[in-house]
């Protein structure tokens, strides 16, 4: 039923499941256990404390019938946060920052609450132009030409995948409309390093070069891809018959944060007609930084570049931006036109269905738009030099500390710093059941997360600083953590 003088839906319509009267109270009440949520974190575990499937086992029966805003606020403590690893927590060091800016997640609010649907330009005109203006905005405060344009994917993961079929059908000049990789001969090459993130191999796999093809090329002492060794792995391909076909290079990469050299890779790779994805999927926001822009160093000569606000620069996930220097080739591999979508607005507006893997996108650059907004540009930027100067620090702590058997294990180029606890005496083995001993203990006790991971062939601990609340005092902290779980973990080695 409607107000015939309004057409609306008067509040309390049994057609409604919620009115919009029911939603604004409902709206505040979990708006304000959030920011309270938010406020009081630094109490709570970082690291979840519940066992395998303890959360499942807490979970309320379904409802029968509709129930309160308050029931489920009270399950949130209950069931929720004791199974949360709160990766907002200023003493959250592991993985990369995923950061949820509160300004960007009222960005995400209005976006589901509008509830727009990106599958034309028509299906929503305000959701496609908003997020060409806002991919502009990025492009020009990272200081990349005009030549790049950019849309919003969920993750890296996605615009990896994108990216390596684009090189596919560029090498094999369009086979998705004949036979496809079945039909193609010689058989196509993809080059990365054993630095590259999972998802990168994962894509290659899924874009259907096959594991065979897939070639991880050597590093130097920084864990960076050898131009030399590049371009010997090229020619040793071209002489075997095989195609080189694309390059995935590191820009930023998850073990050791490792720049590969962008220039003189991407110049071998022009010489050889390879296209050239840069992965730049965390350090990206360090574009925003004009001091910094030296490590992305000939990025104007790639294909594409991935990165994700919805890390270190805290636009809250899914945003991964995906810039790219010709869009004819990728809207001729990714377009779709069936007649349901067709409209007169063809060939006047962007339709970025025809820029990727889904056909419907969410409003996601209202995350963006809403976090330059209400934080502004400057603001970002000074947490993001608040980072690099704790990662510093913490970095000179460990090279001078009193026990010299700490050891940083690579060169710190951003926020991330990793680190080795090497007591003397001990095997590769030892030293390895040593370093998860002592990490663990930290993760177990919820007073700060780190992640161990291997590099090398051996055991080693990545501090990632970049929560957004994460300031000096915190890291000051975990270095003390660190230091007494190294020598309890030492003292147990004794025993």
């Amino acid at each position: 039923m409607t107000d015939e003088s309004t057409g609306s839906v008067p509040a309390g319509d049994s057609t409604l499941s919620m009115t919009p009267e029911e939603f604004r109270a409902a709206g505040h009440r979990l708006i304000d256990w959030l920011a309270d949520y938010r406020a009081g974190i630094e109490r709570l575990p970082v690291k979840a404390q519940v066992r395998p499937g303890e959360v499942a086992d807490r979970m309320p029966a379904p409802p029968a019938g509709a129930g309160t805003i308050d029931e489920l606020v009270s399950q949130l403590e209950q069931v929720v946060i004791p199974g949360m690893t709160n990766l907002q927590h200023p003493a959250n060091f592991a993985y990369f920052p995923a950061n949820h800016s509160l300004a960007a997640i009222l960005g995400d609010l209005a976006s589901t609450g509008l509830g727009g649907l990106g599958i034309s330009w028509e299906s929503n005109p305000a959701l496609t132009e908003v997020e060409q203006v806002v991919c502009e905005w990025v492009r020009e405060l990272c200081g990349l030409s005009p030549e790049w344009r950019g849309c919003i994917n969920d993750t890296a993961s996605t615009s990896a995948l994108t990216s390596l079929i684009c090189a596919r059908e560029k090498a094999t000049n369009y086979a998705l409309i004949g036979r496809g990789v079945q039909g193609h001969e010689p058989p196509l090459v993809v080059y990365t390093t054993d630095q590259a993130h999972s998802s990168v191999r994962k894509a290659a796999l899924l874009a259907g070069f096959g594991a065979e093809m897939v070639r991880s090329v050597e590093t130097d002492p920084q864990s960076r891809m050898r131009p030399d060794a590049f371009r010997t792995a090229v020619l040793d391909d071209l002489d075997a018959g095989r195609q080189p076909c694309a390059v995935v290079l590191g820009v930023g990469t998850t073990g050791v944060t490792a720049f590969d050299p962008i220039r003189p890779l991407a110049e071998i790779a022009r010489e050889f007609a390879i296209w050239v994805h840069a992965d730049a999927a965390m350090a990206g926001s360090a574009l925003l930084l004009p001091e910094m822009r030296h490590l992305f160093d000939g990025i104007e000569l790639v294909d594409v570049i991935v990165w994700n606000p919805h890390k270190w620069m805290g636009t809250a996930l899914d945003c991964s931006l995906y810039y790219v220097r010709d869009v004819e080739h990728l809207v001729r591999v990714m377009s779709t036109n069936p007649s349901y979508l067709q409209s007169v607005a063809d060939g006047q507006v962007v339709q970025y269905r025809d820029w990727g893997l889904p056909l419907g996108r969410r409003f996601r650059a209202l995350k963006l738009w809403f976090q330059l907004h209400l934080e502004g540009i400057e603001a970002i930027r000074a947490r993001l030099r608040r980072d690099l100067d704790n990662a510093r620090w913490l970095e000179n702590e460990i090279l001078s500390a009193w026990d010299r058997d700490w050891h940083v294990v690579s060169p710190v180029t951003l926020q991330t710093v990793c680190v080795r606890h090497e007591p003397e005496g001990l095997t590769v083995d030892e030293l390895d059941t040593h370093t998860l001993r002592w990490v663990r203990s930290i993760n177990d006790g919820g007073a700060a997360y780190l992640t161990p991971a291997v590099h090398d062939g051996r055991w080693m601990v990545r501090v990632s600083i970049g929560a957004l609340t994460t300031e000096r005092r915190h890291v000051e902290s975990l270095w003390g953590l660190m230091q007494k779980a190294a020598r309890e973990a030492t003292l147990a080695l004794g025993g």
